[in-house]
């Protein structure tokens, strides 16, 4: 909660709440430092003289999802001031008399292309799990996608409609999911072990152990169960895990064999298994 909030619960003060959408904020590549922060707002300045605040878009994005595209090809200062926000989950402003600070605690989705430039390590380092998407081999799937994308380009509405019983379903399993999540557990020896994969893997930080433990108790709930396996650990690993590796810039990052063979060493688990994390990496 804001600074103002803060004290007025300590106040006593009964403190009105809505329920809304979680809020979904695309970060242009063309924005600048103050659109992002924020800054004075001059309509107010002009019309009645006052100094006010403008928020900016990790306002807006906040307790919601910060969506950059092209993350990779971000300016440096709006790096930075990601970096900030991430690590401590608020915004501070300073503008021409003006102080001011306020909550950011969103969760950070990019997208890019990585011949097109590296992201920063400390910034790839904050994001909790790292996807590499590859183009549709089988000929059958990429004629129905191409289908799917044609019968949305002439009637974007029906297709949407047809659809939209599995979103609804998708929704419902995520939202009990949700509910779930604080029930799931996770043996201590897995955790050893999880943190034993990092250490040989020279890991830095924690952030690799947090979110390999998290990760795997929310797939735990998003298949409706309460006990995490190794399987669930498994499978999110080598997202979680594989773009950590990379000490220098330059290097590209890990395609996942080495993240897979340690696991296999550390779990104890045969050839086969190797193989499968290697298909479902793919």
């Amino acid at each position: 909660m804001s600074d103002v909030v803060k004290q007025q619960l300590e106040a006593g003060v009964a403190i009105e709440t809505t329920q809304k959408k979680v809020p979904m904020i695309d970060l242009p590549l063309g924005a600048t430092e103050d659109r992002v922060c924020g800054t004075i707002d001059i309509e107010k300045a002009l019309s009645e003289g006052v100094k006010a605040f403008e928020p900016g878009l990790l306002a807006q994005a906040n307790r919601g999802i910060l969506y950059v595209d092209e993350v990779n090809l971000l300016d440096d200062h709006l790096v930075d001031v990601l970096l900030d926000s991430a690590a401590s989950g608020w915004n501070t402003v300073e503008r021409e008399g003006i102080s001011i600070r306020h909550p950011a605690r969103f969760v950070l989705v990019g997208s890019g292309n990585p011949e097109e430039g590296e992201l920063r390590p400390q910034l790839l380092d904050r994001f909790g799990l790292h996807a590499e998407i590859r183009t549709v081999k089988d000929p059958g799937l990429r004629v129905e996608i191409v289908e799917q994308r044609s019968e949305f380009d002439q009637d974007p509405e029906a297709f949407l409609e047809h659809y939209r019983p599995q979103q609804e379903e998708l929704q419902q399993r995520l939202i009990g999911a949700q509910q779930r999540l604080k029930g799931v557990k996770i043996d201590h020896d897995l955790k050893i072990k999880i943190s034993q994969v990092c250490s040989e893997l020279d890991v830095d930080g924690l952030r690799g152990d947090i979110v390999s433990n998290r990760t795997a108790k929310a797939l735990t709930a998003l298949d409706g169960r309460t006990e995490v396996t190794v399987e669930d650990i498994r499978r999110v690993i080598v997202m979680a895990l594989r773009h950590r590796l990379r000490k220098d810039p330059l290097e590209s990052i890990d395609s996942g064999y080495k993240v897979g063979k340690v696991f296999n060493q550390v779990f104890g688990l045969t050839e086969p298994a190797q193989e499968s994390v290697q298909n479902g990496k793919k």
